[in-house]
């Protein structure tokens, strides 16, 4: 049964250096209140794995905590690149960041494959692609009845895997609702899991056939981290902050004004910050 925890005590207990670490949400519910914890707990060698990695790793990889990044790809969504991620790649600021590129495709078949237990994931993909010069750990299998040539990955098994969530009741079992990513595979597929939720209630309500529940025995921890999940948007809670997206393009452009960013609005903040961001 998940324990029901502060947000601070879930990642001090959850989270550790040089641990591989999957936050999960898809366009919307992206864990930011989660990684403004783990900057200010100061965790560092991270390997972080995520689907379209957008502003909350930007701002993880140029706090220093990653020292490598699994991905498919990785930029500010409507608006360009990601600059503390491209920093950290061209010049090796604040630290030398190493790259595992995928495919969408190939990100979503490797959370199921962890999640099931198995060791690596198989999938039609790849073909032409220049991927394979870059990433060794794309590979062929040939399949034993048709004798098909297949493209294979290894199975994402993270140390532990970050979620946002809208309720969770009083048990730990979380509600995830609206557009759902890969949140349940990535949760399944780690060792550790930490939730964090819009609030905590008597009865998950589960509003509509879309609705996910994470069952209580695959969490670990549960964290009430009001509009945790700003400047992306909650479904059912609050809307996207596209005006942040846009901002962030000129605070992350260059170091100081970054570094300055960090300072006020994480390193400083309370649960909540500026925009909503919850710090």
């Amino acid at each position: 049964m998940a324990d029901i925890v502060s947000l601070a005590d879930a990642i001090a207990t959850h989270v550790r250096d040089g641990d591989t670490v999957a936050m999960e949400g898809f366009t919307h519910l992206i864990p930011f209140a989660a990684g403004h914890e783990i900057i200010r707990q100061g965790r560092r060698g991270l390997t972080l794995i995520r689907m379209t990695p957008d502003l909350i790793y930007d701002q993880l990889i140029g706090a220093g905590c990653a020292s490598k990044l699994v991905f498919s790809w990785g930029g500010n969504p409507g608006v360009g690149s990601l600059h503390r991620l491209r920093d950290a790649v061209e010049h090796g600021w604040p630290n030398r960041l190493e790259l595992e590129e995928h495919s969408h495709a190939a990100m979503a078949a490797a959370f199921h494959a962890g999640a099931a237990g198995l060791p690596f994931a198989m999938l039609r993909g790849y073909a032409g692609s220049d991927l394979r010069r870059v990433n060794p750990n794309i590979r062929t299998v040939t399949c034993p009845f048709t004798g098909e040539e297949l493209a294979a990955v290894p199975a994402h098994r993270p140390d532990v895997s970050i979620v946002h969530a809208q309720r969770a009741d009083r048990q730990g079992n979380v509600l995830v609702e609206g557009i759902v990513g890969v949140q349940k595979e990535a949760v399944l597929a780690a060792r550790r899991s930490v939730v964090t939720v819009e609030e905590v209630v008597d009865d998950l309500a589960a509003p509509s056939p879309n609705s996910v529940i994470l069952p209580s025995w695959a969490v670990d921890a549960v964290a009430v981290a009001p509009r945790g999940a700003a400047p992306s948007y909650a479904h059912g809670y609050y809307d996207r902050d596209n005006a942040f997206y846009r901002a962030w393009d000129a605070i992350s452009r260059e170091r100081e004004t970054f570094e300055a960013w960090i300072d006020e609005h994480v390193l400083a903040a309370g649960m909540i910050g500026p925009r909503g961001a919850s710090g």
